[in-house]
Parts: structure tokens; sequence; C-alpha cells
């Protein structure tokens, strides 16, 4: 083993990759590295190690909850929800929301899904060119839908992405993220008690009746699982839109090729998934319960162990010309929404909203282009999540 870096290895910007990625997985693909906050952890960047740590029940995220770990976050995990269970409680925990979110459910919603990015469109043409793809289009329309599947008030989305983006930043002050959280548990709080006087067709109504009738849920479950499924349901596919749209119009081949070829689109969302990285920094640190190998490294219980499953993504022993987008790479094994276990439960839902918007854009715009040279696009910083803080562009 080498030196102990810094970690994450430089700012994120764009939708870049560090280079010393590329070096770690030829060359020390597990490697120690110095946390933000909480000390040092191992960082898992090749494919193969990183689809194995996945799956090994070794690899613990109830362990890391509510303690100082080395992480990424000012503030520990807390509390137990989907995204931190183990099994067998995440097992109980995903059967739950597994029903509402199945590919056939999912595919049910595609009518309502195309509505929406319509009626986005028309209001965006409507105000007229220039305008902001961002926030007429990226930012609404998943949020628009999980809201509705939740039952949350659409009304109340910009109070609770404020919450979302102070509790998923990685540098904000402790105080402030502890008032977001309270106070987006506060909400949550407020709405179950609404639903529990006023019983909706939503899947908060569906998580009450978990809790009372079939005794599956405590009452701090519920409200986790709740803000779990809304923060997950469109906070990554909110910046996925924005991030894809921006390359493609970035890289106008791409673009040209959506338009004179529509049938490629799911590979192409595939590639686009794959290959754009959407965390800023390896997420979810993991505590090894016991001793045991991980490719050529001995993880000792009690490690911090996290992993990058961008750089996986990039990994020349599984993909040709890795860094490269090919929309017709085939297969495309990527591993963007996880594996095993934690496997993303959305995964489903986001892509339809991604096919549904690359879809409808380019027919409703085959002019669409960055009202600004690609590298004065603003983008976010301080988060977890990479995104375009907006996205202007002009059409006609």
């Amino acid at each position: 083993m080498t030196e102990v870096r810094d970690y994450p290895f430089s700012p994120a910007c764009r939708l870049d990759m560090d280079p010393t990625y590329a070096v770690l997985r030829e060359h020390e693909p597990i490697t120690r590295v110095r946390m933000p906050y909480g000390g040092t952890a191992w960082l898992v960047t090749r494919y193969d190690d990183i689809k194995a740590a996945l799956v090994d029940q070794r690899l613990s995220r109830t362990a890391a909850v509510g303690r100082d770990v080395p992480r990424s976050r000012p503030e520990p995990e807390s509390p137990i929800s989907l995204l931190t269970a183990d099994p067998p409680e995440h097992t109980r925990l995903r059967r739950l929301a597994t029903q509402a979110f199945n590919a056939r459910q999912i595919d049910r919603l595609a009518g309502k899904v195309e509505q929406v990015v319509e009626r986005l469109l028309d209001d965006m043409e409507v105000q007229g060119s220039p305008g902001d793809l961002a926030a007429a289009l990226s930012w609404p329309m998943p949020t628009q839908v999980i809201c509705e599947m939740l039952g949350v008030p659409y009304k109340d989305s910009d109070r609770i992405r404020h919450w979302v983006t102070t509790l998923i930043g990685m540098n904000g002050e402790i105080a402030a993220i502890q008032r977001a959280r309270t106070e987006l548990w506060g909400y949550f709080k407020e709405l179950v008690t609404r639903r529990e006087a006023e019983p909706a067709e939503d899947l908060i109504t569906r998580l009450i009746q978990a809790r009372d009738e079939e005794g599956r849920l405590d009452e701090v479950e519920l409200i986790s699982f709740g803000i779990a499924l809304l923060i997950a349901g469109y906070e990554t596919t909110a910046n996925a839109i924005g991030n894809f749209v921006f390359h493609l119009l970035a890289n106008r081949e791409l673009w040209e090729r959506l338009l004179a070829e529509p049938d490629i689109l799911p590979s192409a969302v595939e590639e686009l998934l794959r290959t754009l990285p959407i965390a800023a920094t390896g997420l979810f640190t993991r505590i090894a319960t016991e001793d045991f190998r991980l490719g050529d490294v001995t993880i000792r219980a009690g490690d911090a162990v996290v992993l990058q499953p961008t750089s996986g993504n990039r990994d020349a022993s599984v993909f040709d010309r890795p860094d490269e987008v090919d929309f017709d790479r085939m297969p495309n094994p990527h591993i963007a929404f996880g594996h095993g276990t934690h496997f993303c439960l959305g995964a489903h839902l986001a892509r339809l909203e991604l096919r549904t918007v690359l879809t409808v854009l380019p027919r409703r715009f085959p002019d669409l282009r960055l009202a600004v040279p690609a590298d004065e696009v603003p983008w976010r910083k301080g988060q977890l999540v990479r995104g375009v803080e907006s996205l202007p562009v002009v059409w006609g």
C-alpha cells in the first residue's frame, strides 16, 4: 500500500471523473483514503470488487448508523431506513414498497409520466426561448411523479427540496443539517397524521396500514421510510435528467443520433447511466463485521469501506473503451443502480422517466441547443449528487 490520500481526490467538476480513479483501478484498486469526516476508510474502485462488496453480508450499512464513522457528510447516518438497514430488516422494509415500484406497476405510469413531460414542455414553450430546462423540466417532472405516488402535496416541493439540499450537502454546518432533518421529519409526521384521518390511494396510506393492521412498521420506520422514498425518487433522477441533456447538447453528434435513430434510446439511456457520474464521491459507508479478504486486501472487523460504482463503470477489464459514450454498447452490465440487496428500488421508475424525457424532448425541440458555451453552464457545488444549477437552452 502507498500513501493514504485525501478523499475526494478533487472537487467534483461537471461530469468529469478524477484521473486518480483510473490509476487506482490499474495499480491499487482497494486503497486507504482519508474521508472528509470520521477518519480513514478503504475505497473500492474496480468493478468486480465493488460487485463483490455490494453482496457481502460482512459489510454492514446498519453498523454505520449513529456513529462517527468515516464518511462524506458532516452528520452521521440516522436513523435506520431502507437505505441503511441490513437484512432481515432491509428485506422487510423493501417488501413494503416493492409492489409499488415493480416493473409492472411502473409501466402503468408511462402515460402519466409522458403527460407530465408534455405539460411542462408546453409551459416552457409558452415562456419562450431562451429557457432554463433544469427549472422547467428536470426538477419538476420527477418531483411531481414521486409526490403523487407517495401522497405528498406538490405545492410543498420547494421547501422539501430546500431541506433535502441541506441534508445531502458535503460541507454544511451540523446545526443547519439537524434543523433541516427535524423540520422534514416534522413535516412527514404531520402528513402521516392527515393520512390517518383521510386515507388515500398512495404509498403513505399503504405504509400506515402496514403499521396499524399488519404490525410490519413502527412510527420511526414509517416516517424514515417515507422520507427515504421521497429523496430517492427525485433527487438523483432530477439531476440525471439535467446531466444527460447537458451532455447530449454539449456533444451534438449524440443528440443528432438520437434524433435520427430513436430506436436506440433504451441502449443510449443505459450507456449514459454507465458513463456519466451522478455521485460526487463514494457514498454509504459500510462497516466490516469480521475479518475477510476483498480482492487482494484483508479487511479487518471495524474497518470502514466506501464503494465508487462510477469508477467500476469505467473499468477497462469489463467495458471496451470505457471512457467513450457508445450507444451501441452490448452488453452493458453497468452498476449505476447498484447490485444485490441495495439495488435501487426506483430503477424502473428512473429508467421510465429518463426514457420519456429523451423521447419527448428531441421530438418537441429538435433544434434545442445550449444558450451559453458548455463551460459556462453553472453546476451545483458542495453536494453529494452532481447536477447543473441551471441549464440555459434556446430553440427556434
